[in-house]
């Protein structure tokens, strides 16, 4: 089960750089994340602001 980012997303960029995988990229309107690619490790969702990445 991977993380997603939900619709609380304010586009700050914080999670990329945090990813050891690298599946966070810029969406349309928010951040997304590669269920194929993610390792569950929890790395986004320490550092977002607004607690947007959640488990799947």
């Amino acid at each position: 089960m991977s993380y997603k980012i939900t619709d609380d997303c304010i586009s700050c960029g914080a999670c990329e750089p945090e990813c050891p995988v690298s599946c966070i990229s810029a969406g349309e309107d928010k951040y997304v994340i590669d269920p194929e690619l993610c390792i569950e490790c929890g790395a986004c969702a320490q550092v977002c602001p607004v607690d947007a990445p959640i488990p799947e």
